[in-house]
């Protein structure tokens, strides 16, 4: 029974999926913060880009 215990926390030990999971996360957080900076710096940029597209459109089908 004792050497069942042990080996089974050896395997728990060396077991790194969780330690994968928290990396893939991390490297979501990561493209989400870096999405929400970009976003946040040209935001105001694409506003005024598409508006001026619309507005074409716009005048293109009066």
């Amino acid at each position: 029974m004792f050497t069942k215990l042990m080996a089974w926390r050896e395997a728990y030990l060396r077991d790194e999926d969780g330690a994968t999971a928290i990396e893939y996360g991390l490297i979501a957080a990561g493209i989400a913060v870096a999405i929400a900076v970009t976003v946040g710096l040209v935001g105001d940029e694409l506003v005024t880009m598409f508006t001026g597209v619309q507005d074409e459109l716009i005048a293109a089908n009066a």
